[in-house]
């Protein structure tokens, strides 16, 4: 039985390829009869590192607690401590091996004193932090270079729905382990999970400790950073999330550079472009991010940006909502030129403005 169930799975596999017109090629059955899985995690797997990290939590003090009668009454030692230590446990990716540099989630080391990194080879590591952004999750620690393995960084963009996908990390404080799966969906965003979000959707078994590890494709190139589950237990349904390398890239290098993020922005209050819109307008695009407001003496404003005007591409990237315009203008950094196609009276524009830092304004807040 042992030996006839490979070959029995591969058969179906072939035929559902066959039934659906895929070409074959020579060797297409090679995973299954040499599973090349485990040459690529020897090469990815020490790239992934476990982090742990103390912070000190100072008790909120009750006006009580200064009063000598109701410390004696109820017999309050006079040097009971006012803060305890908290810890936390997560993942992390070497992304360069000669500067120590390992990408993580803000939310692993956030408000953390100490910071120790754990290699696969047993070394224990202090690190310190480089910089962070809430608003995306992402943050840069570092630890000493030399003898260290780094992944080497796939293209996010390039991904599809149904991309097989591997995500290591240390689920549990259990140490590295590693699950397999596919990329459910892209583009995952009004979740409340973070402020600016683009996930990438997996059923590869996320757990709490996970976070900060990698998601890889079958070539071992790091395409995420897992960062969030879905699950009414808190455990793994098959529904985790992650950080897409590209949008990570993008913040790490404002972090290398300023050692924080420098958001700028555009001046302009968008809104999903619905059927109705596109009816009133008089388009055929579905899909866009429809200018709701300009902000006076803006970019958007100096660049003759309009109420009305519907975005469907930034900077050659195809905008399909407002999310996806949001995300994209608040990962620029000042004085950077953004290109815009826009729609207008039926017609097709192409407007450039350059970033400038934000200005207040009242709610709601432009991008």
């Amino acid at each position: 039985m042992k030996k006839t169930m490979p070959r029995f799975f591969q058969a179906l596999l072939l035929l559902s390829l066959l039934a659906a017109g895929t070409p074959l090629q020579a060797g297409a059955f090679l995973p299954l009869a040499n599973n090349p899985l485990p040459e690529m995690l020897k090469k990815v797997v020490p790239g992934v590192v476990n982090i742990s990290t103390r912070t000190r939590i100072r008790y909120e003090e009750n006006p009580l607690l200064r009063d000598p009668f109701f410390r004696r009454f109820f017999d309050i030692p006079p040097n009971m401590p006012m803060e305890r230590e908290g810890q936390s446990l997560g993942s992390g990716v070497i992304i360069d091996a000669a500067k120590g540099y390992i990408i993580t989630n803000n939310h692993v080391i956030d408000k953390a004193d100490k910071i120790t990194v754990t290699l696969q080879d047993g070394r224990n590591l202090e690190a310190k932090l480089v910089g962070s952004d809430p608003g995306t999750d992402v943050a840069l620690i570092q630890i000493p270079g030399g003898n260290l393995v780094e992944l080497p960084k796939g293209n996010s963009d390039g991904l599809q729905v149904g991309d097989f996908v591997v995500a290591i990390g240390s689920p549990f404080g259990l140490g590295q382990t590693v699950t397999s799966g596919i990329v459910s969906a892209l583009g995952r965003s009004s979740l409340g999970i973070e402020g600016y979000e683009d996930f990438i959707q997996t059923d590869a078994s996320i757990n709490p400790g996970n976070s900060g590890g990698a998601l890889v494709n079958l070539q071992g190139e790091l395409i995420g950073i897992n960062t969030a589950i879905v699950g009414p237990s808190g455990g793994n349904v098959g529904i985790g999330f992650a950080i897409p390398i590209n949008m990570a890239n993008q913040v790490v290098n404002q972090i290398i550079q300023f050692g924080k993020i420098q958001r700028g922005q555009l001046g302009i209050q968008i809104q999903n472009l619905t059927p109705d819109l596109a009816s009133a307008f008089g388009i055929k695009q579905q899909h866009g991010a429809v200018i709701a407001g300009i902000v006076p003496g803006s970019p958007a404003e100096n660049a003759g940006l309009q109420r009305g005007d519907v975005v469907i591409a930034v900077n050659g990237q195809a905008v399909d909502s407002a999310t996806k315009l949001h995300n994209h203008i608040a990962l620029m950094q000042v004085g950077d030129m953004v290109t815009l196609n826009i729609l207008r009276e039926g017609g097709e524009l192409t407007v450039k403005a350059r970033i400038a830092k934000p200005v207040p304004v009242k709610q709601p807040r432009p991008y």
